[in-house]
């Protein structure tokens, strides 16, 4: 089997087990909401309320993702991209477990913190799909495996709904089993894809992960850091919004847990015609530069318009150019920046990248859920339509930075 087709099959079902429990977290939480030690601890701070609670929770796992990114990362461009993938399978195994018997708020950050440090392998997926493909494919092949995670969106919020129905415990058990079965499918069909040895042979030297991270921070107008700055502020936002979503479409809607799952249903299927269908044709069209600022443009709007749509179907107009928009950034700017960088050291800032998307997956939702808790409802929406309009000026001019054709 192919490695991009390993690739999504093992990327897919590890989203499907992601989405059966995901969005039956906030419910969960609500659960134990007035009871417990962690619960006192985060009452007498102020910080007791549901919008906070749900959003710590979010960012527990981007915490425990941003440290171990750029770590997972340099891992795999000295050991190989093959054995970090497959501590990240286990460690969602575990997570899930952990999900299934938590009875306090306490299991459930140690929960996410589990599920971070193993979701801290992301970058070397992409790292596997760019050693993988032609530097001119990457973005279209990332798309795709894109697709298949969305297709995990799509279908593992059913899933954990219907498991819901016939026991509390049902999510979180079928979701470990899949995880299992997806390890030992991954360990049996994926080959490794990157040579260790012949970047020993050439004396080639991976540079330390906090001094990669320090340069993105110091030289933030190359074109690589502008790149990892554009994805990181982008994902912020988008994470922003879906830590609140459930307790947003709660408020006004009146979703609720056996309802939920169709809502990312309806998101995931959007996503996967836009990333396996029109992804690759667009890209051909415009190119990765422009094509991720008519993504961000159209993510923007979609924010921007939620907090104001009176009814469900005038919601799904708006909603859908969100996976539109996504679709259109995070594909083409992980190709760029796999262009961008030394072959020998992509693992590396792929992880790089996914640290400081951490960072703003764990800066934003504590804001989403302390705004939408104490200005408004639709104010997280707004703040972050605005965020994602202003980054767009960080990838103007960056189509004199792509490297030739068959190059990087």
């Amino acid at each position: 089997m192919g490695k991009l087709v390993v690739l999504m099959v093992t990327a897919f079902v590890d989203m499907v087990g992601n989405l059966m429990v995901l969005p039956l977290l906030p419910f969960v939480a609500k659960s134990f909401l007035g009871h417990g030690p962690l619960w006192t601890a985060l009452n007498a701070i102020g910080a007791g309320g549901p919008g906070v609670v749900v959003s710590l929770l979010v960012a527990m796992f981007a915490v425990a993702q941003l440290t171990s990114a750029p770590l997972w990362g340099r891992f795999s461009d000295r050991y190989g991209r093959r054995p970090a993938l497959m501590i990240g399978l286990g460690s969602s195994a575990i997570a899930y477990v952990l999900f299934a018997y938590a009875n306090s708020l306490g299991l459930l950050f140690l929960l996410r913190i589990v599920q971070g440090a193993g979701g801290g392998t992301v970058g070397v997926i992409q790292a596997y799909v760019a050693d993988a493909t032609k530097p001119e494919d990457r973005s279209k092949a990332l798309g795709w495996l894109s697709a298949a995670t969305n297709a995990g969106v799509a279908l593992g919020p059913v899933l954990g709904s219907t498991a819901a129905h016939f026991s509390d415990r049902g999510p979180g058990l079928a979701a470990a089993a899949l995880a299992s079965v997806n390890m030992f499918f991954a360990w049996t069909y994926l080959r490794e894809s990157h040579d260790t040895n012949a970047v020993r042979a050439a004396g080639k030297v991976i540079t330390k992960s906090s001094v990669a991270v320090r340069r993105v921070v110091s030289h933030w107008r190359e074109p690589a850091s502008r790149l990892i700055w554009i994805y990181a502020i982008t994902i912020g936002a988008f994470q922003g919004m879906n830590t609140i979503l459930a307790l947003f479409l709660g408020s006004k809607f009146g979703v609720d847990k056996t309802t939920i799952g169709w809502f990312f249903t309806y998101v995931g299927v959007i996503s996967i015609f836009a990333r396996a269908l029109v992804l690759g044709r667009m890209v051909d069209w415009l190119g990765e530069p422009q094509l991720s600022r008519v993504g961000m443009v159209l993510l923007a709007t979609g924010l921007g318009t939620m907090p104001l749509m009176p009814s469900i179907p005038w919601l799904a107009v708006s909603v859908a150019l969100i996976p539109l928009g996504t679709a259109f950034t995070f594909p083409c700017v992980t190709g760029l920046l796999s262009r961008m960088v030394p072959q020998h050291e992509r693992g590396l800032y792929m992880g790089v990248q996914q640290t400081f998307g951490g960072a703003a997956r764990s800066i934003a939702p504590i804001y989403a859920g302390w705004s939408f808790d104490h200005l408004g409802h639709g104010v997280p929406y707004f703040t972050a339509a605005g965020v994602v309009l202003a980054t767009i000026s960080l990838g103007i001019g960056m189509e004199k930075h792509v490297p030739a054709k068959g190059v990087g």
